[in-house]
């Protein structure tokens, strides 16, 4: 979610919302040129493209130019894509474009599988969240791996957000409809034998797409206990932190699982307006936002001297959280600006925290231990400049 009068919107989320318009072209025009559905690989139209991109939105291959439009496919594709450009159309002004090729999944899977066996199997998987077009969670998806140096295949996950303020309904639903598209994409690169590890990022309603993908394939795949979906990344989370406790980290935080590797990290803030807003919208905290919903948890934590933050736990009744390879950086200190929702793509503290996850790290220099055991903060950087926060989080201009 980018940045929005924010303090408005539960009031617009909750008298209004905008809605879905068919267009004035029938949808499978838009899709039926066969650069969209492409029988043969064209090694020349995916050259330079080295970024692989899985999606289900509704693509418009008419225009020179490959669009990604706001509407849900009656398929999933494969394809490859370029950092986002900036070109100047014949009628002036300037326009963000994606360079993307779309290819047969079979081409996709063996360029795959070439670009992960350079880098010993490894590949990045990521998944956006609310309020997001192409050119915004692109550019994010090159910023990741520009900022980690991620040694190996990047893959973007694109749904069919809309794009809009006021579509947060509209978004939720199609994340809701994707869920088997995704779930059926993550057990085929799960059950791939050379795949070694799978680093998964997702960023806010985007969680939501992940945790159930994650689960679904712990409890269907042959090697669930020694799965290769090993460094799991939630960034400013947007799903319910009860259900995360009670439902979600049973299966997903298994011991046996946590025995073989599997890892999750939060990061999460109190300063985040836009998870506030989505506490406001569906009545309870999020995972990504340490807000006590209790006042006799937060007047306890007062009474004792510490920040009233409240925080998930693997399970409501884990004793020692520090062994369930459940880790949350509390980010509210060193957030980034914005609406505090991207402190991982904007905090100079936070972009070095996550760049070392991305990579293995199990822990930081720059992390101060808490009252408990799972959850840190991050030791504020003095005084940072723009050039060092561009320098630690590689971010292109918005």
């Amino acid at each position: 979610m980018r940045k929005a009068p924010l303090l408005l919107l539960p009031m617009l989320l909750a008298g209004c919302t905008v809605a879905v318009e068919y267009g004035d072209i029938p949808h499978n025009v838009l899709a039926e040129n066969p650069r969209c559905n492409p029988a043969q690989n064209d090694s020349a139209s995916v050259n330079g493209k080295d970024y692989f991109i899985v999606t289900s939105r509704l693509p418009d291959c008419r225009g020179d130019n490959i669009k990604l439009t706001n509407h849900r496919a009656d398929r999933v594709r494969f394809g490859r894509f370029s950092p986002p450009e900036t070109i100047k159309p014949a009628k002036g002004g300037k326009q963000l474009v994606v360079p993307v090729a779309f290819q047969p999944e079979d081409a996709w899977w063996d360029g795959l599988r070439d670009a992960a066996n350079l880098r010993n199997g490894r590949v990045l998987l990521y998944v956006h969240g609310y309020r997001e077009k192409l050119q915004t969670t692109a550019r994010d998806a090159v910023q990741i791996g520009a900022m980690s140096n991620f040694d190996g295949p990047i893959i973007h996950y694109s749904w069919p957000s809309q794009g809009n303020l006021l579509s947060y309904a509209v978004d939720e639903t199609n994340m809701y409809w994707d869920q088997r598209n995704f779930r059926n994409f993550l057990t085929t690169l799960a059950r791939t034998e050379w795949v070694k590890e799978i680093v998964i990022v997702s960023h806010s309603l985007g969680a939501r797409l992940v945790t159930p993908a994650v689960e679904y394939v712990d409890r269907t795949s042959s090697n669930a206990d020694s799965s290769n979906i090993s460094n799991i990344i939630l960034a400013s989370p947007d799903v319910d932190r009860e259900d995360f406790e009670r439902d979600i980290a049973e299966e997903v935080l298994a011991a046996r699982r946590v025995n073989n590797d599997r890892r999750v990290t939060v990061y999460a803030s109190l300063s985040d307006r836009a998870l506030a807003v989505s506490r406001a919208v569906h009545g309870y905290p999020r995972l990504g936002s340490p807000y006590c919903f209790s006042p006799f948890e937060a007047k306890d934590l007062k009474a004792k001297g510490l920040p009233q933050r409240c925080f998930a736990t693997k399970t409501k009744y884990q004793t020692e959280p520090a062994k369930t390879g459940f880790t949350i950086i509390d980010t509210t200190d060193v957030s980034g600006g914005g609406a505090g929702h991207s402190d991982y793509l904007r905090s100079l503290a936070v972009c070095k925290d996550f760049a070392a996850v991305v990579n293995g790290a199990r822990t930081t220099d720059d992390r101060v231990a808490t009252a408990q055991a799972h959850v840190f903060t991050l030791r504020a950087p003095v005084k940072p400049t723009k050039a060092d926060i561009a320098a630690a989080c590689k971010r292109a201009p918005d």
